[in-house]
């Protein structure tokens, strides 16, 4: 049975007593908090569809040009065969720790430990960019809306920048912290809103395609949807790694499982349904984009590469005129501010249950009592995204931007993890039906190979100080470096825990077994 720990301290609840067996732990969140849509428009809001489009429309255009929709198509199926993974392990362990619970589960403390760091360290690296876009989707759209160029370039001073960062990262966090009913309240209107506008410009995108207003504009081809008529193997690894990216996100769904209505089932039907909403909308997009304006790398082709890292920018007043290309820069800043406040979900829900597995310090674990949160985790996250921007800011650009280039490494790092955890946690019941052997082992396997071998081929390309920024370390890539240097970072931390917390690495808090272990108990 689950107690409540023994030392709570003033105004803080503190749940965790581990069950006989060193079973999963009730952390105290507020339970039925959400429901099926609720939760599907977390997982939405968390990948932020409109923010990732204007900035990777562009670039996966000028790696694979018009093969675009079938790179978004090959992006997609690892998610969502990693996705069945997640649904799975969540039936029978619903728990807020998720990947990090479910490879301990799987494979012991130290891959678990290891596990939980990557998705942690993962999601500060998005904060923060959030934050950064957010900020200068904010002055520009301050700047179109006052017709003023001096407002639209306050984002240029480091200072105002700066400060507009850390006021947005303030309110995402304080929105957090009083839990999953204000988050859900906030989430419903701007995720409405960016589905809207999205679909208001795939609308008029397909009117400019078919009235050729623009010299650029191609007509729709089949083979657009042919990842195998990419050019070159590099091309196309290139062109999937940033597709991934544009699907990151969706499993916060699941770390909101014990404050979900029918936490066993509900948040793996909701990342489902996520998952499809964003590859139809990403699809919808990538293709009345490129009927309008072409994929070219001039004028307003998808791939120029003045235009690139921010399409939407470039095409809001061609596609939908001054009045209405407004809404664009609004939908872009409502899906970065969106993700920036459910971002936090992931990264204090896992903090939380490493907390209460023992594999942090015990003061992580302390759940608000009114509002049923993980106060000091949220709070923390908050602290450790702001000072991280602002130090990656006045340091270096380029330092910022080759953590970003990072990313991926650890995406796929945690991804591929839980993937085979499911496989491996599910051994013992594959030969049972047809079902268990699809769900449980061919599909999350097929799946973690793929971002595998994403992950090696990431690796590679990462060391070659032309990814990224150019910037080098000794001749190597400075991607690399931070990419490598960071999951290094996770080993010397649980090292340092091992030593603070030995119970946990030994195995005694939270236990490695399987289905079959668990019913011969």
């Amino acid at each position: 049975m689950t107690q409540l720990d023994a030392r709570p301290e003033a105004g803080d609840t503190v749940r965790g007593s581990a069950p006989a067996g060193g079973g999963v732990r009730d952390k105290g969140l507020g339970g039925n908090s959400v429901g099926l849509m609720g939760s599907a428009v977390i997982g939405i809001s968390t990948v932020a569809p409109v923010y990732c489009l204007t900035s990777t429309l562009g670039s996966t255009a000028g790696e694979v040009g018009v093969q675009m929709p079938a790179v978004f198509l090959a992006g997609f199926l690892p998610m969502l065969l990693v996705a069945f993974a997640y649904r799975e392990l969540n039936k029978v362990m619903p728990d807020c720790g998720t990947s990090f619970t479910w490879t301990v589960k799987a494979f012991g403390p130290r891959v678990g430990w290891m596990c939980g760091w990557g998705l942690v360290i993962a999601t500060i690296i998005v904060l923060s960019n959030l934050a950064g876009v957010a900020t200068s989707y904010f002055w520009l759209l301050a700047g179109e809306i006052t017709g003023s160029d001096g407002v639209a370039a306050l984002d240029d001073d480091k200072v105002v920048h700066i400060a507009t960062c850390l006021a947005l990262i303030a309110a995402a966090t304080a929105i957090s912290y009083r839990g999953m009913t204000a988050t859900k309240g906030v989430q419903y209107a701007l995720v409405g809103l960016q589905l809207v506008v999205l679909a208001l410009f795939v609308a008029m995108a397909l009117q400019k395609a078919d009235s050729g207003d623009f010299a650029s504009s191609v007509d729709f081809s089949w083979s657009w949807l042919n990842p195998f008529a990419v050019q070159s193997f590099a091309a196309f690894t290139a062109g999937l790694s940033l597709s991934i990216f544009m699907f990151w996100g969706w499993d916060a769904c699941l770390t909101a499982n014990e404050e979900t209505t029918g936490s066993e089932k509900t948040p793996g039907r909701a990342a489902l349904i996520a998952m499809v909403v964003l590859v139809g909308s990403y699809l919808a997009t990538g293709i009345a984009a490129q009927m309008a304006v072409g994929s070219g790398g001039s004028g307003l082709g998808l791939a120029n590469p003045d235009t690139s890292d921010n399409v939407f920018a470039a095409l809001a007043g061609p596609v939908m005129g001054p009045g209405l290309g407004v809404l664009l820069f609004l939908a872009v800043l409502a899906s970065a501010a969106a993700s920036l406040q459910t971002t936090f979900i992931p990264v204090a829900r896992t903090v939380l249950a490493m907390s209460s597995y023992e594999a942090l310090p015990s003061s992580y674990a302390r759940v608000h009592p009114r509002f049923r949160t993980p106060g000091r985790a949220t709070v923390t996250a908050g602290i450790a995204t702001g000072v991280f921007y602002t130090v990656m800011t006045l340091v270096s650009e380029h330092v910022l931007v080759d953590t970003i280039y990072a990313l991926g490494l650890m995406i796929c790092f945690y991804y591929a993890l839980t993937a085979f955890a499911c496989a491996w946690y599910f051994r013992a019941e594959l030969t049972r039906s047809a079902r268990d052997l699809v769900f449980k082992g061919l599909f999350p396997l097929v799946g973690g190979v793929l971002l595998t071998a994403v992950f090696g081929k990431t690796l590679y390309d990462m060391w070659d100080p032309a990814y990224g920024s150019g910037s080098s370390v000794f001749g190597v890539g400075s991607v690399f470096v931070i990419g490598v240097g960071l999951l290094l970072l996770g080993v010397v931390l649980m090292l340092a825990m091992r030593r603070r917390s030995p119970a946990f690495f030994r195995g005694e808090v939270l236990t490695k077994e399987t289905p079959a272990l668990v019913v011969a108990d």
